[in-house]
């Protein structure tokens, strides 16, 4: 475009795992947010983890004369928290739920209440179409045993897909959000080698900002410091990917990312580093070439290691659906032999013989509580494994699409 190029903004403005509730000094941290958003006038800002839509709101009567236009992405018990602001009108909308987001029972993690999804705004700025995706996926707790990354493996898939399907018609494609995976690791490898998107960390031609673009760094007050013991430099986790999709080139000339406290502050504005974006849109003479981001062999063999990690995770869940299954089951033959037991009590009443009634009340509302909550787990552990069962037939056909391409 003849006017300067668009910069996108990935903040992360509440405690990342925690509710809004919990968010240590929350409101101040909003406050700051909006304030540097004002100061630096971006083109384009993606935000995740606003849980709550009264921050939302006061986001956006702050930033109106800003950014003009915004959406706030809603879905789960909670919220996506995403939402998006933009100085350009927005011309659409879509929000897709990932199928799979943890389990309602960790408490402790929350990520199932949040309706982890990707959100679309398209755009049209300076005549050029452009569709962007805002995203949070499941995060990682433990990496030596991560229970999760099944469910992450399929909303990577899920986003490569979405993705694909959607951008067919746009001319730049743009995807900004904490990710919860490191560079290296297979979900983001697919999510790139299908959709063609590009990391603007490693393709941008000056960057600014923490050592190897750390989002996520140990010396961050609201950061847990144990889960950060392996790597002293911090991880990278949150990134600003993008592609051309027609007769468009796209260039990262610079990439930032925040550092430290805010301002005058003795708080960071998250526990997650922002990461800033500086994107050259240029027309070339031809369409840009819109093939997969890398060889098929290389592809071939990515998408295998996650169909593997998928299949670990399905068989997990076929395990999970039988012990619930099975409680169910064991619950339901206590109840019957309860009631057994009663009508023999009841039959020897005449006999003179008492009758229980409180040690027969406890046990049955026991054996119904049991019943109750093994056939939801059973449930929900049947739709975790149809979920994961479509997932890995999917791959299972992009594999041999790949196999049969001359």
């Amino acid at each position: 475009p003849s006017r300067p190029p668009p910069a996108s903004c990935d903040i992360l403005p509440l405690s990342g795992r925690a509710i809004r509730y919990l968010s240590k000094r929350r409101q101040e941290r909003v406050q700051l947010i909006g304030d540097v958003l004002r100061r630096e006038g971006f083109d384009l800002v993606l935000l995740q983890e606003v849980w709550s839509e009264r921050d939302y709101s006061n986001l956006k009567a702050k930033l109106g004369g800003c950014y003009p236009f915004s959406h706030y992405f809603r879905s789960g018990v909670i919220g996506s928290g995403l939402c998006v602001f933009s100085r350009f009108p927005i011309l659409d909308t879509l929000l897709y739920q990932y199928s799979l987001n943890g389990y309602p029972y960790m408490l402790q993690h929350g990520d199932w209440f949040c309706g982890k999804s990707v959100g679309l705004v398209v755009l049209k700025i300076s005549g050029i179409v452009f569709n962007v995706y805002v995203t949070h996926l499941h995060a990682e707790y433990c990496r030596e045993k991560d229970a999760y990354l099944p469910h992450r493996l399929v909303q990577a898939w899920e986003l490569a897909q979405f993705i694909r399907h959607t951008s067919k018609a746009a001319d730049v494609v743009l995807l900004g959000g904490d990710l919860n995976m490191h560079p290296e690791d297979v979900g983001i490898r697919l999510l790139r080698g299908w959709t063609g998107l590009r990391d603007a960390f490693a393709e941008a031609t000056r960057f600014e900002g923490c050592e190897d673009g750390c989002t996520l760094v140990p010396k961050n007050c609201f950061t847990v410091k144990s889960e950060l013991l392996p790597f002293p430099l911090g991880i990278r986790i949150d990134y600003i990917l993008y592609k051309a999709v027609s007769s468009f080139t796209v260039k990262c000339e610079e990439l930032k990312t925040t550092t430290g406290t805010a301002p005058g502050m003795d708080i960071p504005f998250s526990d997650h580093e922002a990461v800033m974006a500086t994107l050259c849109i240029r027309r070339q003479g031809q369409a840009a070439d819109t093939t997969l981001g890398t060889s098929e062999p290389t592809l071939t063999d990515v998408v295998t290691e996650a169909r593997t990690e998928v299949a670990v995770g399905l068989r997990a869940a076929q395990q999970q659906r039988y012990s619930t299954g099975r409680m169910a089951v064991l619950a339901l033959l206590l109840l019957l032999l309860q009631a057994a037991a009663a009508l023999g009590a009841l039959a020897g009443l005449a006999a003179g013989q008492p009758f229980p009634k409180l040690s027969f009340s406890l046990l049955a509302f026991l054996a119904i509580g049991v019943l109750l909550l093994a056939t939801g787990l059973h449930l929900f552990h049947t739709i975790e494994v149809k979920m994961l069962q479509g997932t890995e037939e999917q791959m299972r056909m992009a594999l041999r699409a790949l196999q049969e391409r001359p």
